[in-house]
């Protein structure tokens, strides 16, 4: 019996403790709703990119939080003020993921519809390149039969035409 009662004012201390956290004041420089969700949705990009070749992302040179602070001209503390401040207020911090969650959903739509018309002008490149090699495969490759008869015509004419040798005049010596 003891046990429980204590085990009920550990309880009740607990929830009496956490009535008193304190809550962000709202920053005079606060990030707006629609700025939060861009600048986030950027780091998560950035990280995103580092995370997935860290040496490649390395090699660009970006800095990323500090390519997304001057992007938006902001500075960290403000950045980190505003977070706190939608954090403690979490119907609006949901809010915001909510749109960076959407945003990128947005990109995925974007990216499979370029993806799948990059796939679509490859293969329409490669049945032209097939149908241009099939056709000029076609033309390449004589005909013999036409062939034995153009040359059998040019033989015959030959034939029947004056050697240009017989119609030359002949050299006088002059001995």
């Amino acid at each position: 019996m003891l046990k429980k009662i204590i085990l009920l004012l550990c309880v009740v201390a607990t929830f009496v403790a956490c009535q008193d956290i304190e809550k962000s004041e709202k920053p005079e420089n606060l990030i707006p709703e629609d700025k939060m969700v861009d600048i986030i949705t950027e780091i998560s990009l950035l990280q995103s990119a580092r995370n997935f070749s860290k040496r490649i992302f390395e090699s660009t040179g970006i800095q990323g939080q500090e390519y997304i602070f001057k992007k938006y001209n902001i500075d960290s503390l403000q950045f980190k003020r505003s977070n706190d401040y939608y954090a403690d207020n979490y119907e609006i911090y949901q809010r915001i993921y909510d749109s960076v969650k959407q945003g990128f959903e947005r990109m995925k739509v974007k990216l499979d519809t370029l993806q799948l018309q990059e796939k679509k002008i490859k293969d329409s490149i490669a049945t032209a390149r097939k149908d241009s090699l099939k056709k000029a495969g076609d033309t390449i490759e004589p005909d013999f039969e036409k062939l034995s008869d153009t040359i059998t015509k040019e033989k015959d004419s030959l034939i029947k035409t004056k050697p240009v040798v017989d119609s030359l005049p002949t050299p006088v010596s002059g001995n």
